[in-house]
């Protein structure tokens, strides 16, 4: 099934038709949401007004798009259940513990970055060190989108992947522009609903077909095929050395911690009305991504499964679920679920490039008195949008596939971020001189080794070189050690200061 030699031209055409429609409506909802924009408050986080109703879908669409529907379905497929570590099972997590330990903290102090937060916790500094690895971080999660819908664009239309993510780059730009927050928010309340939906009905659908219209029967059919073929994709959690499971653990931790020093998640719980919104939104958001997350993963045993006994193409170029959509659902039905992914997708572009959009505008540009002189802040949050797109188009021009790029996406957060945001969040930072040491740590420490492309810590130089230490785990480590020795250092010149004034004053006295 390679390419769109499969489709039949009808197909073709009623998709292509469908799509059109879907970006018409898309542009139409963020036009509507424009005339909600009246400041840079409703741009960001539509004017803090969110209720439940909204914020939990808006949350759940952050990372429920080419990373959760395309690619896990077919990680899985090739790599085996042990890929679920980072997404779904590593986001879903995330979001639970963003509500329970840090969506009150932060809705509380009314900011609209985290780079904000930076700056009211530590400093300046910190604030402009926090945004400079925070915007980088979004190129490849972006970009991971981009070539996700250029890979469905391929598979049924035969567009070469760079034109369809220039495409892609132009149509998710262009409404991004116009609606900022308001639109994300409105078009996740109800594409999310129908990605839900599509999901269980592609997964039941193909199920039954395997199962004679049973669908326990397919499930267990499709499971004994993945014993006898591919026993060693049914692991969740690889045991067979010590490296794989410090890898494995890696990836969970980079998926349930890196993301929450994240501006995309952070700015959907700004947008709620109060922090009791926000925390609970994200507690039903988590559980919700778990729970529908595993649809995708049954999906990519399906293709196993279909590997074996139809000869089903399987590669790191296929898009899994289009394809069983093609298979298993009426073509009526396929079109509209190719759609819904394609909506889905867009969704997450939609703030991913709005995100690091905001934090350039707010913490790097705007406070250059030349542009705070000469530019709107609403209308360079619109420039800021554009320049974030290129950059994660000539990321996909790099060459990296979509996994790689998630998984870069989601280190330079954890490693670079994370440990200060913790201490700051549930302490009283006496300087910003251990947040900014450690994020410098954290940050260099990986960048260094992951631009020499090792895949452990030190893995070049002895003892190191024995221990197979995750990268992105022994990185965030040294960002923590940073941060307590240098906090030490602090403390203790800052406790000695005074006694340096007092003694004088004694000695006069006496």
């Amino acid at each position: 099934m390679e390419g769109s030699n499969f489709i039949s031209n009808d197909f073709k055409l009623m998709l292509g038709a469908v799509i059109v429609l879907y970006i018409i409506g898309v542009y139409a909802i963020s036009y509507y949401a424009e005339r909600k924009v009246q400041n840079v408050e409703d741009y960001v986080v539509a004017g803090r007004r969110l209720g439940i109703g909204l914020s939990w879908p808006a949350l759940l669409a952050i990372w429920f798009g080419a990373g959760t529907i395309l690619t896990v379905s077919s990680e899985v497929a090739n790599n085996g259940l042990k890929q679920v570590s980072l997404d779904p099972f590593g986001s879903g997590v995330c979001l639970l513990i963003a509500g329970a330990f840090f969506a009150k903290p932060l809705w509380r102090m009314g900011i609209t970055t985290l780079s904000d937060f930076f700056r009211i916790k530590f400093g300046n500094s910190a604030e402009i060190m926090s945004a400079l690895i925070m915007i980088p971080s979004f190129f490849g999660w972006i970009a991971a989108q981009f070539v996700a819908l250029a890979q469905i664009l391929h598979l049924f239309f035969g567009l070469p992947l760079n034109v369809g993510a220039v495409l892609v780059t132009i149509v998710g730009t262009g409404y991004t522009i116009l609606g900022g927050m308001w639109a994300v928010t409105l078009c996740d309340a109800t594409q999310i609903w129908l990605v839900l939906v599509g999901l269980v009905i592609l997964t039941c659908s193909a199920l039954a077909g395997l199962g004679h219209g049973d669908i326990m029967l397919g499930f267990a059919n499709v499971i004994h095929c993945v014993q006898t073929t591919a026993p060693l994709k049914l692991e969740l959690i690889p045991t067979q050395s010590h490296g794989e499971l410090f890898a494995w653990t890696s990836l969970f931790a980079a998926g349930a911690l890196g993301n929450i020093p994240s501006q995309d998640l952070m700015q959907r719980m700004f947008s709620a009305k109060d922090e009791k919104v926000a925390q609970y939104a994200c507690y039903i958001a988590g559980i919700a991504y778990i729970l529908f997350g595993a649809l995708p993963v049954i999906l990519g045993f399906v293709s196993i499964y279909m590997a074996q006994h139809t000869g089903f193409a399987l590669g790191p170029d296929v898009s899994v679920l289009p394809a069983l959509a093609k298979g298993f659902l009426p073509p009526w039905l396929a079109v509209v679920f190719v759609v819904v992914i394609v909506a889905a997708v867009m969704s997450t572009i939609n703030s991913a490039i709005l995100s690091p959009a905001t934090v350039l505008t707010q913490n790097i540009l705007y406070k250059m008195k030349f542009v705070r002189e000469n530019i709107d802040q609403l209308k360079l949050n619109r420039i800021c949008v554009v320049f974030m797109a290129l950059c994660a188009l000539a990321t996909v021009f790099s060459g990296e596939r979509a996994y790689g790029l998630l998984e870069s996406a989601y280190s330079i957060p954890l490693v670079g971020l994370f440990v200060p945001l913790a201490f700051g969040v549930y302490s009283k930072p006496k300087s910003e001189i251990p947040a900014v040491i450690s994020m410098l740590t954290g940050i260099l420490t990986w960048m260094c080794q992951y631009l020499l492309g090792w895949e452990y810590f030190m893995q070049k130089i002895p003892p190191f070189d024995k221990l197979d230490l995750p990268l992105t785990l022994a990185s965030t480590v040294c960002s923590l050690f940073a941060y307590l020795l240098s906090d030490l250092v602090v403390s203790r010149v800052l406790a000695k200061r005074p006694l340096d004034i007092a003694e004088p004053e004694l000695s006069n006295i006496a």
